[in-house]
């Protein structure tokens, strides 16, 4: 039975805030310029048309404002007159990976600070990021210390290569750090910049992440300090961690002299509906039986969004409902699949939304939330939100 008793010296999520970049890409406009490029086949081309339509995506963000029509002597992602999705080196993707991220990382950092009750820059004691989509160093971490202006002594973290679910190894690491030093606030920034790997191909995988890969970064403030009164917090009451059984070779990637080259096979959605209850006992239950008595108890849920097939899957094998599936298709809709940052942004819908219009306090609730990655890997994670 799962309770919603608050522990002393319980880990909480104390904020949390986003970042996109400006430009805008839609999706059917997207769809047509893949459409158009000169080297697909007649069959790549039905292909694009049914996964671009079929994604439940609208619109997303890149960094690579030539996506969006901005025009340069020196484009190196796009050629707008021909409407040629260029083939750029790994080095020129990664050399823009570095030149992008430090502003979004910061953004969403600074944000994620200044929203947190009773907290300030001159708190933070440790800082963790998380990207799978480039490389640099000094990294992200110490862009954040440097450009945030945070002590020196600022313990660091980065979290690098581990994909879409990302964000719960960091959450893991702020848990432990915050329950070994009780005064301790952790700043975890998810960064990723996943439009940087787009190109133009007749193999379906590299279809399907072109249909549904975004850019974004998401900041969560971690502490076991008290929080003021009158504060929304998200208690982390337990992180499981899971492989499957198969899809070991189904979603994988490796880099690429252009790009990272991605495999994101059509038996995922089904391998992940196949695995996903199994995968979930050790965070709701020792069997099934428990396990079932548990979701029933759950109120709120954010499910990662690979994809639109995977929400289905995930939906259908859970028994969850159209409104407890709605943050996560929303953030699809609007986003896309923004990799270890986009579970964030489901479950920053659920600690800003108290979903009571009433004068009284809102009563605790819990939110389950869980994403998908290389191995095939279940990262699962409870929270109880309540207001101190």
């Amino acid at each position: 039975m799962i309770t919603t008793g608050v522990q002393a010296g319980a880990v909480n999520v104390r904020s949390i805030a986003t970042a996109v970049p400006p430009t805008v890409l839609e999706q059917e406009r997207v769809r047509d310029l893949f459409l158009g490029q000169a080297d697909l086949s007649g069959l790549s081309r039905r292909l694009v048309s049914s996964v671009f339509d079929a994604s439940a995506i609208e619109r997303r963000h890149t960094v690579v404002d030539e996506f969006g029509g901005a025009t340069s002597s020196a484009a190196a992602f796009y050629d707008a007159p021909s409407q040629t999705i260029l083939t750029p080196s790994t080095g020129i993707r990664n050399a823009a990976y570095a030149r992008e991220v430090p502003p979004l990382l910061t953004e969403a950092a600074a944000r994620a600070i200044d929203q947190a009750p009773g907290l300030e820059r001159s708190d933070i004691t440790h800082v963790i990021t998380v990207s799978c989509t480039g490389f640099f160093a000094p990294g992200p971490d110490y862009v954040l210390v440097r450009d945030l202006g945070l002590a020196p002594s600022t313990r660091r973290l980065h979290i690098g290569f581990m994909g879409c679910y990302g964000a719960f190894p960091a959450l893991r690491a702020a848990v432990s750090t915050c329950l070994a030093e009780p005064s301790a606030t952790v700043l975890i920034v998810c960064v990723e910049l996943c439009t940087l790997h787009v190109r133009s191909s007749n193999d379906p995988d590299t279809i399907v992440a072109s249909s549904v890969f975004a850019d974004g970064a998401a900041a969560a403030v971690v502490s076991a300090r008290p929080a003021p009164a009158g504060s929304a917090v998200l208690t982390i009451d337990a992180q499981e961690t899971m492989l499957t059984d198969g899809g070991e070779t189904d979603m994988a990637w490796t880099i690429g002299d252009l790009g990272f080259e991605m495999v994101l096979s059509r038996y995922v959605p089904r391998i992940i509906e196949d695995q996903i209850v199994g995968a979930l006992l050790p965070l709701l239950g020792s069997d099934r039986a428990s396990a079932a008595t548990a979701w029933s108890q759950i109120d709120r849920w954010a499910v990662h969004p690979g994809g639109r097939a995977i929400l289905d899957r995930v939906q259908r094998a859970l028994g969850l409902t159209e409104e407890q599936m709605a943050p996560s298709r929303a953030v699809l809709r609007d986003y896309g699949n923004m990799s270890s940052a986009t579970v964030l942004f489901i479950v920053k819908q659920h600690l800003d939304d108290d979903g009571q219009e009433t004068a009284r306090p809102p009563a605790p609730e819990r939110i389950a939330a869980m994403a998908f990655g290389p191995g095939l890997t279940v990262e699962s994670a409870l929270f109880t939100r309540r207001v101190t």
